[in-house]
């Protein structure tokens, strides 16, 4: 009888405290949402996962020499998975629409004031006393706006270890909510007329073109902004080997293998960190909320900058390209895309909402590189 009340203290039934058990909920929904509803199912089946094996009582997976740990120590601590990621990304770019249209450059940069609006707002909220975070923390928070996944690990992981959890969940929920939480945002702010407005075709982008930007988009960024040099660079060698059609064996290995390989690793790392201490408190729903917030407001700065330049501008932007400036490639340009062909069948707006699109993923590189340079010091 001993031995049987001894084999039931050490199984993790007997060891789960209340926490432990509604964080493994929180993460079997995580899991469901991945596979039923089909949200960002590549990093919500492997984060579900890994905190599901993080929370389980006398698993020391995720502490220790447990290979949950280590994943996070070697790969998200050192900010090795995101960089990789963010290589990978720039291999899958094409810069022609943006290169097209060099104007929607201020679409992208426009939709980046979500990130530097929430950090005020996280900052408010604890002077008030209504929440706790510091300056590290409140730009860790901020960055959600950009709805880049690999860049608020990224940051996360500089400045607020702590919150990498929260913040990451909170990033790719959101990016999977784009196609829910976009367009009554851009049907608020815009007129069924200029809904309606269609964009001259694009032209051709010289191969030249294509090979020369990236290299001197690093230079120009990283000389004058050091600390955004590591995602900006990775992001640009993944392009420059698209485009120079020299490598296309590395450029495969990067756009499948190696990216596929990475996202399996990163997701079970930020997994690792969705400890109950760590995720059940207030902090976490106030990182829920300053992210929705960050979101609509990184799209609604994009729709309203485009309103605004159309007033100086005699070749009308459909404001609607706009909200594609967070930089949830492709997606928010299919959500354009999709409200546009809604107010005029024959409006197709998808390559030029890439070209925003693209802006905002260089925005929120350059956003992060500002906010590790004046935050982490």
């Amino acid at each position: 009888m001993d031995s049987i009340y001894q084999l039931w203290l050490s199984s993790g039934l007997a060891q789960m405290s209340l926490g432990q058990a509604s964080m493994i909920l929180v993460c079997l929904s995580l899991l469901y949402l991945a596979i039923a509803k089909k949200f960002e199912p590549l990093l919500l089946v492997t984060i579900g996962f890994g905190g599901i094996l993080s929370n389980i009582p006398g698993v020391e997976i995720a502490t220790g020499d447990g290979l949950l740990f280590l994943v996070y120590k070697i790969g998200i601590e050192t900010g090795v998975f995101p960089l990789i990621i963010f290589m990978g990304v720039g291999a899958m770019t094409d810069f022609g629409p943006l290169l097209a249209n060099p104007r929607t450059l201020f679409l992208g940069a426009a939709a980046q004031f979500g990130i530097f609006a929430t950090l005020l707002g996280a900052i408010a909220l604890s002077s008030l006393g209504i929440l706790d975070f510091d300056i590290k923390q409140a730009a860790a928070i901020g960055i959600i706006g950009g709805a880049d996944g690999p860049t608020a690990i990224f940051v996360a992981g500089k400045l607020a270890p702590e919150l990498l959890g929260a913040i990451a969940i909170a990033a790719y929920s959101y990016m999977a909510l784009v196609p829910i939480i976009q367009p009554p945002i851009m049907r608020a702010l815009t007129t069924e007329h200029e809904r309606k407005i269609e964009m001259v075709q694009l032209r051709e982008v010289s191969r030249l073109e294509k090979i020369v930007f990236p290299l001197l988009l690093l230079l120009l960024v990283a000389l004058l902004l050091p600390s955004a040099a590591p995602l900006l660079g990775m992001f640009c060698f993944g392009n420059l080997m698209r485009e120079c059609g020299v490598v296309d064996r590395l450029t495969d290995t990067t756009q499948n293998a190696l990216i596929n390989i990475v996202t399996i690793f990163l997701g079970l790392g930020v997994g690792s960190k969705l400890s109950s201490e760590a995720f059940l408190n207030i902090e976490t729903l106030g990182i829920l909320f300053l992210g929705m917030g960050a979101f609509a407001i990184g799209t609604a700065s994009g729709v309203l900058m485009a309103k605004l330049m159309n007033l100086a501008s005699s070749t009308p932007i459909n404001p609607l390209i706009g909200a594609a400036g967070v930089s949830a490639v492709p997606m928010a340009s299919r959500v354009a895309n999709k409200v546009g062909l809604e107010s005029n069948p024959q409006n197709f707006l998808l390559m030029h909402a890439m070209g925003p699109n693209v802006a905002g993923v260089i925005g929120s590189a350059v956003a992060a590189g500002v906010l590790i340079q004046f935050a982490g010091g």
